[in-house]
């Protein structure tokens, strides 16, 4: 389940980044 793992912290991460990108914009 590491690979599992690795691609649920990616969506969190990319997900985290459009909440910023549309906080500022």
């Amino acid at each position: 389940m590491f690979l599992f793992d690795i691609m649920i912290s990616l969506i969190f991460f990319i997900l985290l980044i459009i909440c910023v990108l549309v906080g500022v914009a």
